[in-house]
């Protein structure tokens, strides 16, 4: 658990230097007297050169590594006897002390983990179980690593601070339940019929509601705290044969169904009829700073108004949506290359080049970038949408990649196999 302080420049690539004139020669040995003695007080006045800090975590190279807002969670890989642990590490002050052990935790009934998440007061885990292969969440208490509850499902924060766990298989019934945090203890539930998956509607701090699709055709709108049923719709009258899958967009609540051309939409709380709308082969959808990008599974975007349903513009190009901030879209070409475009029009505002996007833990915290750089360096820098240009944070020797960022923390894989944790110099 070793620190390490190094020293050097921050650099992307060399730099041209305009050539300058040959200055004069100095008629008066008193000027270049007083010139030099200025050049001695700047100097010894000068900032000292920028320290960069680079904390090893203690953990194998074939151990999983989750960076959250306060520590690092490193899960071990399973041992010759099957036993796996879970531990907690806290992060290294800014000088650049070791990193603390905060507790080490038993993991059992896990084949593989996807995610681990630290959150109010728990830490939980979604992996998948090797008993019956399906996806399920550990909750631990986030102080002592105790664990609190292992269930079936995938967690989901309501806004009244409890949860929902939406469990089932892909080909099978499920359910939406709620469940006590600190012990796990079910509350309601409510069934989802096959194949589909439920919508959330988010408010302030986690989900309010959650909208099903009968296989009838009936919208459901169930209420996330009591998981009462409060609206509901008939959206195929007349006809009960076609499958669809419901997208929640803000208040808008879009019905697509496989292979269709055709989007319905619905506004929220009331279900009411908005627009219906020719776009084929819908992946996904998302909040385009007041408007509504639809994702299609060949690629490009179709741009409308969440009003009225009405095109605003479209991108035929196999473009991928990465990130949205604000009046600003991501967007990452064929060519590897990413793009800001205005999401009001679809202009192309300037081209970033060529990235990787690290994982963030906040949703409004910037955007990370990374490319390699000379020497083997690894270039990290914020992608700065709003002012159309990357802004180099520092230049990291050593680094092969892996990257998840908090800035200014950034945890990686080093060449050499282990983890660990850097702190930006910018």
């Amino acid at each position: 658990m070793s620190s390490i302080i190094e020293l050097g420049e921050v650099r992307d690539e060399q730099a041209s230097v305009p050539p300058t004139r040959r200055p004069r020669v100095a008629g008066r040995p008193l000027r270049c007297a007083a010139v030099l003695l200025l050049a001695l007080v700047v100097l010894a006045g000068a900032t000292p050169a920028p320290q960069r800090t680079v904390t090893v975590v203690p953990a194998s190279s074939d151990a999983q590594s989750y960076l959250a807002e306060d520590g690092v969670f490193v899960v071990d890989p399973a041992t010759p006897t099957g036993d796996r642990y879970l531990t907690a590490y806290a992060l290294p002050s800014p000088t650049g002390d070791a990193v603390r052990r905060r507790w080490q935790a038993p993991l059992a009934g896990v084949a593989d983990y996807l995610d681990v998440r630290a959150e109010r007061g728990l830490v939980l885990l979604i992996g998948v179980s090797a008993a019956v292969g399906v996806v399920q969440t550990t909750a631990l208490d986030a102080a002592t690593g105790q664990q609190r509850w292992q269930l079936q499902g995938v967690a989901e924060w309501t806004t009244d601070g409890g949860l929902l766990l939406m469990s089932g298989l892909a080909d099978g019934p499920g359910s939406v339940r709620r469940v006590a945090p600190d012990t796990g203890r079910a509350g309601w539930s409510v069934p989802v019929p096959p194949p589909g998956e439920p919508g959330y509607h988010r408010g302030t701090g986690g989900v309010d509601e959650f909208v099903l699709v009968q296989p009838t055709g009936e919208v459901q709108v169930h209420d996330a705290g009591t998981g009462r049923l409060v609206r509901s719709v008939d959206t195929l009258p007349g006809d009960r044969s076609a499958a669809q899958r419901v997208e929640v967009v803000g208040d808008v609540l879009l019905l697509v169904s496989p292979g269709s051309t055709q989007v319905v939409a619905y506004g929220l709380p009331g279900l009411d009829p908005l627009w219906t709308a020719e776009v084929p082969l819908v992946a996904y959808a998302v909040d385009c700073d007041d408007l509504l990008c639809l994702v299609q599974q060949t690629g490009g975007m179709q741009v409308l108004d969440p009003a009225t349903g009405m095109l605003r513009w479209s991108n035929p190009d196999h473009d991928t949506l990465a990130d949205v901030r604000h009046d600003r879209l991501l967007v990452l070409g064929p060519d590897q290359r990413y793009a800001v475009r205005d999401a009001a029009t679809g202009r192309v505002r300037t081209d970033l080049g060529r990235w990787d996007l690290a994982p963030v833990l906040r949703r409004d915290g910037p955007l990370i970038g990374m490319r390699p750089g000379a020497g083997g360096r690894l270039v990290v820098a914020e992608l700065d949408l709003a002012a159309g240009r990357p802004r180099i944070l520092d230049v990291l020797p050593g680094v092969v990649g892996g990257c998840q960022a908090a800035p200014p923390i950034l945890l990686c894989r080093r060449l050499d196999g282990r983890t660990a944790l850097w702190r930006l110099r910018r």
